[in-house]
């Protein structure tokens, strides 16, 4: 797909998204400092289909309001009726959404196959009732969230929200607002991994920016690493890209591995930390885990027998 066909997609996309906001205010911010970048480019320069469309903002600010904004409109219930309390935490540099789940909320939340992210405990306490077959739990996580990426009109509203976690927020319609990360598309990008995911769109722009060396990894369908503030994230993202058929060398296996030799791993702070973004709900009971067995540092024997548990 050509450069100007996928402007020309983006900013209807953009266009759609942003006409569906109420709040005149929230409506402006987005509409001056949003950047979409990742899978959806990539998936178009390759005439594939597009799973989701990210995007992200170039401040806190404009990140802090929208979701605040969307979180007042998500209304998430247990498998026992129960309102399942969320907020948005602000007290730090991050922005952050805080469930009083696994960490994870459906706006289907009476749905038996994913019932176990709105239970009745702590988060903790929601993963390790199914531990004894893990595999199920990431089966559920992953048709959940294939299922907020489904989610159509079907009489309600067109971009409402269906689907959170601690670091994005799911809308109907193919589109995810990442929070985590805010900033210019070059500061955005020192947290990606893979060299052909940094494309990116601008909506104070309205241009589509297309990098040589991405643009050769896209034509390969090789995995370029360059380089990340979470490297034990990439390590397990690159298991996606592989069963999508993308090859890696092992140099770029080598660097990877290299700056998580550089981690202090036995830290709960950091190891909690490298885990962002990994989208797999047992890792809440990883970490769980670990602190109540030491809560100063992490046991490294300790966590080995957990992977073997639940691996």
């Amino acid at each position: 797909m050509k450069r100007k066909t996928i402007n020309a997609i983006l900013s209807k996309k953009f266009n759609d998204f942003v006409n569906s906001i109420e709040d005149e205010d929230v409506k402006s911010m987005v509409e001056k400092n949003t950047i979409i970048t990742g899978g959806s480019i990539t998936s178009m320069l390759l005439n594939e289909d597009v799973n989701d469309y990210d995007l992200y903002f170039r401040n806190r600010k404009t990140a802090l309001a929208v979701a605040k904004y969307y979180v007042a409109r998500f209304s998430v219930k247990n498998k026992s009726g129960i309102d399942c309390p969320i907020y948005v935490d602000e007290t730090d540099d991050r922005v952050k959404i805080v469930i009083k789940s696994a960490g994870i909320a459906s706006e289907d939340g009476t749905t038996k196959d994913y019932e176990y992210f709105e239970g009745g405990g702590d988060a903790a306490g929601y993963i390790s009732e199914v531990m004894q077959d893990p595999g199920a739990i990431e089966d559920a996580y992953q048709e959940t969230e294939l299922r907020a990426l489904e989610a159509r009109d079907d009489g309600k509203p067109r971009y409402r929200p269906v689907f959170m976690s601690t670091n994005a927020i799911t809308l109907a319609n193919q589109v995810q607002i990442i929070l985590r990360f805010f900033g210019e598309p070059e500061e955005i990008h020192k947290n990606y991994d893979y060299v052909h995911c940094t494309n990116y769109w601008t909506s104070w722009e309205n241009k589509v920016t297309l990098h040589q060396e991405a643009l050769e990894a896209i034509l390969a369908k090789e995995l370029r690493y360059v380089g990340s503030k979470y490297p034990l994230c990439s390590v397990f993202r690159m298991r996606k890209f592989i069963r999508r058929g993308w090859q890696i060398n092992a140099g770029q296996i080598l660097k990877m591995i290299m700056q998580v030799s550089e981690l202090d791993l036995t830290d709960h702070a950091v190891l909690e930390d490298q885990l962002t973004g990994v989208d797999v709900a047992y890792f809440v009971e990883v970490v769980s885990k670990l602190k109540d067995k030491d809560p100063e540092k992490v046991n490294a024997a300790y966590l080995v027998e957990i992977i073997d548990r639940m691996f």
